[in-house]
Protein backbone atom coordinates (compact mmCIF):
# COMPACT_ATOMS: atom_id res chain seq x y z
CA UNK A 1 0.00 0.00 0.00
CA UNK A 2 1.58 3.56 -1.00
CA UNK A 3 1.38 6.22 1.90
CA UNK A 4 2.61 9.83 1.66
CA UNK A 5 5.60 9.10 3.84
CA UNK A 6 7.86 7.20 2.51
CA UNK A 7 8.83 3.57 4.54
CA UNK A 8 11.92 3.51 3.87
CA UNK A 9 15.29 4.26 5.64
CA UNK A 10 18.32 2.00 3.99
CA UNK A 11 18.66 0.34 0.61
CA UNK A 12 16.99 -2.98 1.83
CA UNK A 13 13.93 -1.09 2.99
CA UNK A 14 13.98 0.80 -0.51
CA UNK A 15 14.52 -2.00 -2.09
CA UNK A 16 11.33 -3.95 -0.45
CA UNK A 17 9.03 -0.91 -1.22
CA UNK A 18 10.19 -1.07 -4.88
CA UNK A 19 9.32 -4.42 -4.69
CA UNK A 20 6.04 -3.88 -2.99
CA UNK A 21 5.09 -1.45 -5.70
CA UNK A 22 6.57 -3.03 -8.41
CA UNK A 23 4.04 -6.00 -7.85
CA UNK A 24 0.97 -3.06 -7.23
CA UNK A 25 2.00 -2.22 -11.22
CA UNK A 26 1.90 -5.75 -11.89
CA UNK A 27 -1.78 -6.56 -10.53
CA UNK A 28 -2.68 -3.11 -12.04
CA UNK A 29 -2.06 -3.72 -15.73
CA UNK A 30 0.22 -0.88 -15.65
CA UNK A 31 3.62 -3.18 -16.30
CA UNK A 32 3.55 -6.59 -18.61
CA UNK A 33 6.69 -7.71 -16.45
CA UNK A 34 8.88 -6.73 -13.41
CA UNK A 35 12.07 -8.95 -12.58
CA UNK A 36 14.36 -8.54 -9.43
CA UNK A 37 17.54 -10.14 -9.25
CA UNK A 38 18.38 -10.78 -5.61
CA UNK A 39 22.24 -10.79 -4.76
CA UNK A 40 23.58 -11.06 -1.08
CA UNK A 41 23.74 -7.77 -0.53
CA UNK A 42 21.76 -5.67 -3.77
CA UNK A 43 19.31 -6.49 -5.84
CA UNK A 44 18.79 -5.48 -9.65
CA UNK A 45 15.26 -4.49 -11.00
CA UNK A 46 14.53 -5.35 -14.62
CA UNK A 47 11.28 -2.92 -15.79
CA UNK A 48 9.93 -4.22 -18.17
CA UNK A 49 12.12 -7.11 -18.61
CA UNK A 50 16.29 -8.22 -18.55
CA UNK A 51 16.14 -7.00 -21.78
CA UNK A 52 16.67 -3.62 -20.68
CA UNK A 53 19.75 -2.13 -18.59
CA UNK A 54 19.20 -2.84 -14.79
CA UNK A 55 17.82 0.01 -12.38
CA UNK A 56 18.51 0.68 -8.78
CA UNK A 57 16.40 -0.07 -5.80
CA UNK A 58 16.08 3.97 -6.20
CA UNK A 59 15.76 4.34 -9.85
CA UNK A 60 12.85 1.50 -9.62
CA UNK A 61 10.95 2.91 -6.97
CA UNK A 62 10.89 5.99 -8.18
CA UNK A 63 9.80 4.61 -11.88
CA UNK A 64 7.47 2.62 -10.30
CA UNK A 65 5.89 5.29 -8.36
CA UNK A 66 5.39 7.91 -10.94
CA UNK A 67 3.79 5.02 -12.78
CA UNK A 68 1.31 4.39 -9.91
CA UNK A 69 0.74 7.82 -8.96
CA UNK A 70 -0.20 8.70 -12.80
CA UNK A 71 -2.89 6.40 -13.25
CA UNK A 72 -4.74 6.78 -10.09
Amino acid sequence: MLTNQPSFHDEQSLADAAEEIGHQALQQGLIHSFVVRHFADSRQFYIPDEHHEPLTPEQAYLQLKALVKSSN
